[in-house]
């Protein structure tokens, strides 16, 4: 799923964007508006996260414009501005949700989540209803996976992760393919990249992330899944 970020602030960017590849995202930043606005023609990303206070056009020039071009795309605006009236104006120009900086990681992450399930419900699924692993019932499209009566919330990486192992019971998985199949070939993870989200991930779906049964290690090679 591709993000367009909007921000002039080159730390708050650079964060947001550390933060949303690792949860799974590709994104596109940008830090003025006019730049904004241009990638997202260009770009065609699936939500937009926008700054309100930026060079050459503002957030909300941003958003009228993208609004006249395509009302449905989720924004999310971020904005330092903390009057009622600032919000009010971005929720009447069509924007979908509204955060006041400073904001917490946990928060953006809620509200980023709550988009990409209303994008993802947009989108053909070759497996509407979800997919089974082991006795895990994962639904892409809400993102997330239940155990009974247990709910399991999860971000994109994991849901491509989860994907893979369903699509390959028995088969040992190497880093290599993991590496091509859920972050693609323009990005260069480290092995203990990979370890250390399936290591994150077992302590989600695993009744007992020690001694896991979904997720096996192949030592010195790679994970199994064993159908």
């Amino acid at each position: 799923m591709k993000v367009l970020i909007a921000e002039d602030d080159p730390k708050i960017l650079a964060g947001l964007a550390e933060l949303l590849v690792r949860e799974g995202y590709t994104c596109v930043c940008e830090g003025d508006g006019e730049r904004a606005l241009a990638a997202f023609r260009d770009q065609t990303p699936d939500f937009i996260i926008l700054d309100v206070m930026m060079p050459r056009l503002s957030g909300y020039d941003v958003c009228r414009s993208v609004r006249a071009l395509d009302p449905e795309i989720p924004i999310l605006f971020l904005s330092a501005k903390s009057e009622e009236i600032d919000k009010v104006i971005g929720l009447e120009l069509g924007a979908d949700d509204y955060i006041h900086k400073p904001f917490g990681i946990h928060e953006v992450l809620a509200r980023i989540r709550a988009i990409s399930r209303r994008c993802l419900r947009r989108q053909p699924s070759a497996r509407p209803h979800g997919f089974a692993l082991g006795e895990l019932q994962v639904l892409p499209d809400e993102l997330r996976a239940q155990r009974g009566e247990q709910v399991i919330e999860l971000n994109l990486r994991e849901l491509q992760l989860l994907r893979l192992f369903a699509d390959n019971p028995g088969a040992v998985l190497d880093r290599d393919r993991i590496f091509a199949a859920c972050w693609g070939i323009d990005h260069y993870p480290s092995s203990r990249t990979i370890d250390q989200h399936i290591a994150k991930l077992r302590k989600k779906i695993e009744r007992d992330p020690q001694n896991p049964t979904l997720i096996r290690t192949v030592h010195g090679v790679g994970y199994r899944y064993d159908g």
